[in-house]
């Protein structure tokens, strides 16, 4: 798999719980129970008692909530982090909201991302390049095209065969019907982390960046995310950084926009990072005899701090989405 790291597995829609009215029946008359008696010998039980059933995979289609991507859903998200954690509402107060959008299709958005794994932003942003001109666009970026592509034609873009093989993988189980791009977004969380978990490369945490910025999902929780888990310890103070296996019960009060939670969470670490070091006093330009020079070496060096804060930014999730795993 292309992730590093474990990822906690309980991740899914929370599920609402029987309201109380409901479990208390009325108890039936004796006609009444007659009739049920009778009825349940002519008709088969709603839940089979084979002890196999349960064992079998199932791939629930319910259609998921609405995206962080409709009008009015961040700030739905962001009214009810408010209210549900004061602690939140601070940082909520220090930056501007965030913006979810993605212009690609899901089958595209799991290609970049293979395409962008464990390489430097620069570096894999040319071999994605490289990646579009040798299928001629954006709009070919599609499994068979990509089935197309043999190992060596993509070692010549600078794609590893391992990545080959992932990419690969990936077309096949689109070209045979087993993965798509509408069954990818109507899927519920848990079976659609199910399902690309079963795609080599594509690990737990490499689905849940795929679900929070290219499906737009509002309840993701990415509980074993380095980022996430310190921004969680520097919110409430924690002497350490909480485990993954803690943070459902942590951040259980951002439900139903865990997303968002997280969201804020990359950019209070952001926040936390260390300034750039200071400029090297050069003197005032116009008092020296190389007043041009020494004035080109600031801007240098102002290029390079501005460099290091880029860097900085890059821990934000959604620059690093391309490269999930």
């Amino acid at each position: 798999m292309g992730d590093q790291s474990p990822l906690s597995p309980n991740l899914h829609p929370l599920s609402p719980s029987p309201s109380a009215a409901a479990a208390a029946a009325a108890t039936p008359t004796p006609a009444a129970a007659a009739a049920s008696s009778r009825s349940s010998r002519s008709k088969k039980p709603p839940h089979s008692s084979d002890p196999n059933q349960s064992k079998k995979p199932r791939l629930t289609l319910t259609v998921p909530g609405r995206p962080l991507s409709a009008d009015g859903e961040v700030a739905a998200a962001i009214q009810h982090l408010r209210a549900a954690d004061p602690a939140l509402a601070t940082v909520i107060d220090a930056h501007d909201p965030p913006a979810f959008q993605c212009p690609h299709r899901p089958f595209h958005s799991l290609v970049r991302s293979i395409l962008y794994q464990q390489l430097a932003f620069k570096a894999a942003a040319s071999v994605y390049s490289r990646f579009l001109s040798l299928l001629g666009g954006e709009h070919n970026v599609l499994p068979e095209a990509v089935l197309a592509l043999t190992t060596q034609d993509l070692r010549q873009i600078g794609v590893s065969p391992r990545k080959a093989s992932y990419l690969h993988d990936l077309a096949r189980k689109y070209a045979s019907g087993i993965l798509s791009d509408a069954a990818v977004v109507n899927m519920d969380d848990r079976s659609l982390a199910a399902m690309l978990t079963m795609v080599k490369g594509i690990g737990a945490w490499s689905v849940h960046m795929f679900m929070i910025f290219s499906l737009n999902r509002p309840d993701v929780l990415p509980a074993a995310d380095l980022g996430v888990r310190k921004g969680v310890q520097h919110l409430y103070g924690l002497d350490a950084v909480p485990r993954p296996s803690q943070m459902e019960k942590l951040c259980e009060q951002w439900r139903p926009y865990r997303s968002v939670g997280a969201w804020y969470m990359w950019r209070l670490i952001e926040s936390k990072a260390p300034p750039p070091p200071p400029a090297i006093p050069v003197g005032p330009p116009a008092l020296t005899e190389h007043g041009d020079e020494l004035m080109l070496q600031q801007q240098q060096q102002q290029h390079q701090q501005q460099q290091q804060q880029s860097v900085i930014q890059m821990i934000d999730p959604l620059q690093m989405l391309p490269g999930m795993g």
